[in-house]
Order: C-alpha cells, then sequence, then structure tokens
C-alpha cells in the first residue's frame, strides 16, 4: 500500500525542523510541491534546502504539480477555495498514482504546522474521495509560525485567564475585533486586516519571514508603527512578489 506523508517543517528555518520530521524525510522518497510560479519559487528552493541538509540518501526526487488558477469567486469566497481544493486534488491524484509505487511513501512538506491555515490535509481527503487506489497517512507536527512570532518577540500569547484567537486578515477587515477575545492572532493579511485594526487602540507584535536571513520584528503601538510595517511589506513584495508576515494583536493597558 502506497503511503503518504504530511510533514511539518516549520515556519522558515531549517533549525524549525523536528526529529520526527527528521526520521519522515528520511523514510519518504518523493516529494510533491505545487508550482505557485517565480513569485515563489524561493519556498521551492528553502523546501529542497531542508531536503538536501537532513536525508541522509540522493534516492528520492520532487515532483512539481501545476497549480491550478483560482476563479475569480464570482459566488463568494468559500466556493471559490472549494472549487480550487477540487482543481488541485485533481491534479494531485494523477500525479500519486504516477509517482508513487505500491508500497513506496510520498511526501508534502507544509510552511509551519499542518493543522494551521494550510490545505494539504484537505486535499487529501479529496483525494479519498475518488477511491482510486488505496493509501495510509500519516502527519507529522510542524512549529508554526504562531509559535515562531510568539518566540522572536519573548511573549506569551494569552493575557492571564484570557482568550486568543487565531484568524485572518480578511476575517479581521470584514468584522472587526471580536468581542470574546483579548489576544488576536492574525495570519493571511493582505493588509485589509492591519488597516482595520489600526482604528483600535492595541499594541501589535509583528513579524515577517519567520527564521529565515530576511526576519524582519516590529512591535508597539498599532498606530505608531504601522506606516513602518507596510513600508516592510511593500519593500519584500517588490522584491521578491510576496511576503509572508503574522502578527499578534493585544488591546492597549491603561496608562
Amino acid at each position: 500500500m502506497r503511503k503518504l506523508l504530511v510533514i511539518g517543517i516549520g515556519a522558515g528555518s531549517p533549525e524549525y525542523v523536528t526529529v520526527q520530521a527528521i526520521d519522515a524525510l528520511n523514510r519518504a522518497r518523493v516529494f510533491f510541491v505545487f508550482d505557485k510560479g517565480e513569485a515563489k519559487s524561493d519556498l521551492v528552493a528553502l523546501r529542497q534546502e531542508i531536503c538536501e541538509r537532513f536525508i541522509e540518501n540522493d534516492d528520492y526526487r520532487f515532483v512539481s504539480i501545476d497549480d491550478p488558477m483560482r476563479d475569480p469567486q464570482p459566488h463568494g469566497y468559500k466556493r471559490g477555495v472549494e472549487a480550487w481544493h477540487r482543481a488541485r486534488a485533481e491534479k494531485l491524484v494523477e500525479r500519486i498514482v504516477s509517482e508513487v509505487a505500491d508500497g513506496e511513501c510520498g511526501a508534502f512538506l507544509v510552511w509551519g504546522d499542518p493543522s494551521l491555515y494550510d490545505s494539504t490535509l484537505r486535499l487529501i481527503d479529496l483525494v479519498r474521495e475518488e477511491r482510486r487506489f488505496a493509501f495510509e497517512i500519516e502527519v507529522i507536527p510542524g512549529i508554526s509560525s504562531v509559535q515562531a512570532l510568539a518566540a522572536r518577540h519573548g511573549l506569551i500569547l494569552n493575557t492571564i485567564g484570557g482568550s486568543v484567537m487565531v484568524t485572518t486578515g480578511r476575517e479581521l477587515a470584514e468584522r472587526g475585533w471580536p468581542e470574546a477575545a483579548d489576544s488576536i492572532v492574525v495570519m493571511l493579511d493582505r493588509g485589509d486586516g492591519l488597516r482595520a485594526a489600526a482604528r483600535e487602540d492595541v499594541e501589535i507584535y509583528w513579524g515577517a519571514l519567520l527564521g529565515t536571513p530576511r526576519e524582519r520584528l516590529v512591535s508597539g503601538k498599532l498606530t505608531d508603527v504601522i506606516d513602518e510595517i507596510e513600508r516592510i511589506r511593500a519593500q519584500e513584495k517588490a522584491a521578491s512578489g510576496w511576503i509572508m508576515d503574522i502578527y499578534l494583536l493585544r488591546r492597549s493597558r491603561p496608562d
């Protein structure tokens, strides 16, 4: 039977790769990567660097899968994403069948942890629905960008007895500050969430490209540092076409 490994490889630095992940890397022979174009080719290079560093033998290979174009989502964001996932799953089925022989092990290298804002496990569920072949699945947890952000800023995510919400920039921009949350971790923000949060009296702990040589950290009252953050975001996007950033927001304490 085929086996598929979903390996969390941490938030950017090879130093974040766990011992369990290294063991899994050495069991896999085929690594699947969705090709998202030149703008994110350095993410593929980082995956390759991790493999070269930790895999003992050289009898493995990378298999690139052309990433389907995302629909403009005329019927809503969630329906658009679901359709995109099904298109990706169809391509994935074809490559697993052709590239992973019965008894072999294929793998997906997931940034951060597979349980947090990553679609790999959803795609595998869709592949299972096809029922063209049987396979086992094993998930290896990784150090998430949330953990890395907290460590780099020396933070405890929650206040005493308080709650923490993990959400997206889109949700923050559309719904505003959740009443039940004392602290909010925001991921996948194109900038709308940051600007919406600036209407609140909040502190921010922001990080970009965590664990990489290009890592950037900013903290302070959001209204005081938002211009600096937006300037860094614009510089990084201009340089490479993309940016991975994350931030924690916390209501400012009264003086």
